[in-house]
This record gives structure tokens, C-alpha cells and sequence, in this order.
């Protein structure tokens, strides 16, 4: 057994090797065990999805997160034989979607498509019906984004926290582009 960037895996010992585990990770692997087949039955029982499910994507139809949805959407109707709607539900960056998915009920039915928008929100509005961290659940990772702030080479600032300085010593000068935001 090794842990390698906070993933356990089990490796077979090579011949003559012995495995030694620590005795709370011998007992914590104990229990799974023991829970393991309580947790099959229970799952067996229950056939999720019985009925469609809502996805909901917080960008106007077309866009790349939507694209993605509809992919990882229809993977899913194919292997567990239920519809997955994909909703958009675009405005406020995103703050709309999220609010209808957050006000669904919390069955399982209803699920957001979420992205880097999500952090950034708080900081430029002032008051959202809704706390992103409290009042959702993460289900699963989809895709990894990377957000990079660009400037002109010939603009002072070299770094966010030069960019951050310049901009309030700077007030009104400066012209912001981005996508999905605003």
C-alpha cells in the first residue's frame, strides 16, 4: 500500500514484503469491510435515477460549459437509462442557475453544472440569495479550468498583488475584459 498526492492504493506485496499498516488505517479498512456489504444491499434497493434528471448549466446555450454538460449528459442517460435535461438557465454569472438549483427540492434530481464563477461572486455582489459553500454539495469534478489574468508587458504591474496596488492608487483607469462575468 502507498499514498501517492493523497490517493490510497493498494499495490500486491511483492514476494517475501510484508504491509505494515497503521493500527487506525487497519482499523478505519476493517470497518469498510465489515459496512461494505449493509452498503450494497442498501444499494441495490434504490434505483437511481427512476425518473429525469435536471441538469442545470448557468451559461447560455452553445458556450463550452455547456457543451460539456450535454456530453457528460448524455453519457449518463446512455449508462444509467434515465434522461438527463439540460437546463440553461444563464444571467447574473451564474447567480441564476445556481439559484434555481438551490431551490430545488434536495432529491437527487436536480444537479448544477458549477464553475470558477462561483468563488468570485461573492466579491462583486453584494447580496446573493444564497451561500454557495453552505447550501451546496459537491458531487463529482467534470473538468479543470485554468483562470489566468493577462496584462499589456508594457502595464507596471507584474504580479495580482502590483495589479491590486496600481488600481487603487489609480482609480478609473483601468479597462477590465472578461468572459462569462460581466
Amino acid at each position: 500500500m502507498f499514498e501517492a498526492r493523497g490517493i490510497l492504493t493498494l499495490a500486491k506485496p511483492i514476494l517475501g514484503t510484508t504491509v505494515k499498516l497503521a493500527r487506525r488505517r487497519l482499523l478505519s479498512l476493517a470497518a469498510g469491510a465489515a459496512a461494505f456489504p449493509a452498503v450494497l444491499r442498501v444499494a441495490a434497493a434504490e434505483t437511481y435515477p427512476s425518473r429525469p434528471v435536471h441538469f442545470i448549466v448557468s451559461f447560455a446555450a452553445g458556450g463550452p460549459n455547456d457543451i460539456v454538460a450535454r456530453i457528460v449528459g448524455q453519457y449518463l442517460s446512455d449508462h444509467l437509462g434515465q434522461q438527463f435535461v439540460i437546463e440553461n438557465r444563464a444571467g447574473a454569472a451564474g447567480n441564476v442557475g445556481m439559484q434555481s438549483a438551490l431551490s430545488s427540492a434536495p432529491d437527487g434530481y436536480t444537479i448544477a453544472f458549477v464553475g470558477p464563477n462561483y468563488a468570485i461572486n461573492p466579491a462583486l455582489y453584494e447580496k446573493l440569495p444564497f451561500d454557495f459553500i453552505r447550501d451546496s454539495v459537491p458531487v463529482a469534478g467534470i473538468m479543470r479550468l485554468a483562470n489566468v489574468m493577462d496584462v499589456n508587458p508594457a502595464f507596471p504591474a507584474k504580479n495580482v498583488a502590483e495589479f491590486i496596488a496600481y488600481a487603487k492608487a489609480n482609480p478609473g483607469k483601468i479597462n477590465l475584459s472578461q468572459n462569462r462575468l460581466i
